[in-house]
């Protein structure tokens, strides 16, 4: 896991069920859809099932005493759908940019998936970058796949240069490897960034 970003801190708590909208991202076939199924509770579909345009789900989840139900739209990842996704970035509380790791072309085209909802939201918000599929990391094909330092310098290098929380893991959509803990610390975030706007506001 790595965590980048500049310190937030947290008010007491909030009592009403704050609503996040959340964007998955990335090159088709790197398990956006998976992720987002293992995150439901759902079970792993070894066979790809592109996602047609776009798909959407609600989780309502206890994050430190405050209930937060998070909205996930996850985006098609070809190319062809890019007018369709473009409208599904506004308003988004967090991106959820995955890659896989034994696809390095989608590791390669991560910046352009940042790109792209940069000309569709204000201001980026908060990013999880999931280097998926690392149940397939072995010792026999660990020098052809993207590794966790790249991973990890990527995000760093996300965090500096565009100025917002970025949090990184490997996941797997297959056996739930960080699925549920890059989502609860991605919804800290979330929640912390609210309290702020809402501090603000009040000043």
């Amino acid at each position: 896991m790595f965590v980048a970003m500049r310190w937030i801190e947290v008010s007491s708590k909030l009592r009403s069920t704050l609503m996040f909208k959340a964007v998955l991202i990335g090159d088709a076939a790197v398990g956006k859809t998976s992720i987002r199924r293992k995150y439901l509770g759902k079970g792993f579909i070894s066979s790809h099932i592109a996602t047609i345009g776009v798909d959407f789900a609600k989780k309502t989840v206890n994050i430190d005493d405050q209930l937060v139900q998070i909205v996930i739209w996850d985006l098609a990842g070809q190319e062809g759908y890019g007018k369709v996704r473009a409208h599904y970035y506004q308003g988004c509380s967090a991106l959820i940019l995955v890659y896989d790791i034994t696809n390095r072309d989608s590791f390669n085209n991560a910046s352009a998936w940042l790109t792209e909802s940069y000309k569709h939201v204000e201001e980026i918000p908060p990013i999880a970058v999931l280097a998926n599929k690392a149940d397939l990391r072995t010792p026999e094909n660990i020098a052809d796949l993207v590794t966790s330092e790249e991973g990890a310098v990527f995000a760093k290098a996300l965090c500096e240069k565009l100025d917002v929380p970025t949090l990184f893991f490997e996941t797997s959509a297959k056996n739930g490897e960080n699925i549920q803990k890059s989502f609860t610390e991605l919804t800290r975030i979330m929640i912390a960034r609210f309290e702020v706007e809402q501090w603000k506001k009040k000043k």
